[in-house]
Formats: structure tokens, C-alpha cells, sequence
């Protein structure tokens, strides 16, 4: 009997310390100021974040940082475990198209910067920025793919159509959970051949997987593909779009409004007097060919 009451308090004392570290652990802006660290939450990712210690949302989170006066520390995070990094509460895209709560994590970090892509799903878990980089997501295949780019019409949906209609029985590598799910994109539809990338393997991956052969085409958001056409000229093309026009952001903690209200002021601030367009210029020089509108004052 005492065995039981002690194994029953031992569990109940590791639920208090999680609930505990979770609660400390949920910061806003006031929080943030007195502790004198911001943490950033991130996934190397194209330009967003190299991997080497830099990258577009690297230097941008860098300079929120000291615009708020506190220290910048950076926090590893992957596409299985960023919502819990964030929330403490892991969380995936469920088959009917929303949010899926999983188990609950401590908490590690204060905002999500990597080039995340703004989806209805993930609103049901985070607050998001005004959007900071104009994204979608097109079909590429390697450059001895019998598969060959779309003429565009003028019409991006009857341009989509034409994508969709060039799918079949051709193999797409795709990755889950991401903006690249084949499921936001009901690519099963289309009578392609869906090659999952796997759990834990990240979207960096996709390219490099389908240079060694692992699929025919996949899909790429628009950022990544800028990066990889530079990287692997000559090697790989791009059919088309498989999506509408995106849009990426900034993530927050639904608690955490003052923290996204600071940052939104400040972004408009640095946008307006060309502070942000020079950075991206940076680290995604071509974006300007597609999207010049979009970083306009």
C-alpha cells in the first residue's frame, strides 16, 4: 500500500513540476524585458536559417531583439516539436484539416521565426505577424523529367489546373505537417505517385532527395526553390504552381499579444525605411524577380 501512495505521488509531483516549468516558461513582452532574453524557436530552412549561425529570420529576430533591449539566444527546434517548443503542447495537422492537439511539452521558446508559411491550421495554434515574406508552392523536377514546364496562362488557378493535369503517373515527393503536405493540396487526387520524405526529415531535404533519385518532381515552396535553382543550376526546373499565392509570418503564442503587437510595430518601422528589403536583398536576391510588390513601403 505504501508502494502505491508513493508511486501515485511521485506521478502526481512529475505533473506539478511539468505544469510548473510549462507556466514559467509563458512570457510576454513585460516578462521578456525583466528576464533579459528573447528566445527564438527555429528550423534551418533555405535563407531563413542557414545552419551556420545565420540567415534572413536570424538577423531579423536578432535585430527585434535588441530594438526590445534584451539579449538574442537562439533554439533549435524541428517540424515535429515546434508547436510544444512554443505552446507546451505538441500539435499536428489532423486529417480533416485542423489542428490536432498531441502531448504536452515544456515550454522553450517565445516566437517562431523560419520562414514559416501562414496556414488555417496553424492560426488554430498561434498568432502570426503581419506577413513578412510572400511565399506558395510550385512543382520541381529534375532537368531529365519528361515532364515539362507549363506555358503560363495569365490565369494562376487555369495555371494550377495545368500542373495538376501533368501529375499523373509521375511520382512527387511530398513532406507531412509542412506547407508541402500533399493533403492541403489533395495531390492524391491528381494520380500521382505520393513518396513521403518521412517523419523527422526536413525541408531542406526535398531537393537533394530528388537529385538522388528518391522521386521525379516534388513540391517546393517558392523561397526554397529560389535557393535551389542557385545551388543546383542546370539541374533541376520548375513545372508550376501547385498552390495560390502564400504568405509567411512570424509565430506567437496566442498569450503572448503585446509580444506580437511590439514586433508588428516594429517590422512596419523597419519595412517602411527599407531596413528589411536590404536584408532580404541579402539573403534572397532573386525573390525581387517575382515579388517586388510585396516589399514596397
Amino acid at each position: 500500500m505504501k508502494l502505491i501512495l508513493y508511486i501515485r505521488r511521485t506521478h502526481l509531483l512529475a505533473l506539478i513540476l511539468i505544469l510548473f516549468s510549462t507556466w514559467v516558461s509563458a512570457r510576454d513582452l513585460d516578462e521578456i524585458r525583466t528576464s533579459g532574453v528573447l528566445r527564438h524557436l527555429g528550423i534551418p530552412y533555405a535563407n531563413f536559417i542557414t545552419g551556420s549561425g545565420d540567415g534572413l529570420d536570424v538577423e531579423l529576430i536578432q535585430a527585434f531583439a535588441l530594438h526590445l533591449g534584451v539579449r538574442y539566444e537562439y533554439l533549435p527546434t524541428t517540424w515535429n516539436s515546434v508547436f510544444g517548443d512554443l505552446n507546451g503542447q505538441h500539435a499536428k495537422r489532423s486529417s480533416d484539416g485542423h489542428a490536432e492537439l498531441l502531448e504536452t511539452s515544456p515550454i522553450r521558446g517565445d516566437l517562431v521565426a523560419n520562414g514559416m508559411t501562414i496556414l488555417d491550421w496553424r492560426r488554430e495554434l498561434v498568432n502570426f505577424s503581419i506577413p513578412t515574406f510572400p511565399s506558395g508552392v510550385w512543382l520541381i523536377a529534375r532537368a531529365d523529367s519528361h515532364l515539362q514546364p507549363i506555358r503560363p496562362t495569365g490565369n494562376l488557378q487555369k495555371d494550377i489546373d495545368l500542373v495538376r493535369g501533368h501529375m499523373q503517373n509521375h511520382s512527387v515527393l511530398a513532406l507531412e505537417s509542412t506547407c508541402l503536405d500533399p493533403a492541403l493540396y489533395r495531390i492524391s487526387e491528381t494520380g500521382a505517385e505520393v513518396r513521403m520524405l518521412g517523419k523527422g526529415r526536413r525541408l531542406i531535404e526535398m531537393a537533394p532527395a530528388i537529385l538522388n533519385g528518391m522521386a521525379e518532381t516534388t513540391l517546393l515552396d517558392i523561397p526554397d526553390s529560389l535557393i535551389a535553382m542557385e545551388k543546383w543550376p542546370g539541374e533541376i526546373k520548375v513545372i508550376g504552381p501547385v498552390s495560390g499565392l502564400q504568405e509567411m509570418g512570424v509565430a506567437f503564442r496566442k498569450d503572448s499579444p503585446n509580444l506580437q503587437a511590439a514586433f508588428n510595430a516594429w517590422f512596419e518601422q523597419i519595412k517602411t525605411d527599407g531596413t528589411y528589403t536590404n536584408l532580404v536583398k541579402k539573403y534572397f536576391p532573386t525573390v525581387f524577380l517575382y515579388f517586388q510588390d510585396f516589399f514596397s513601403p
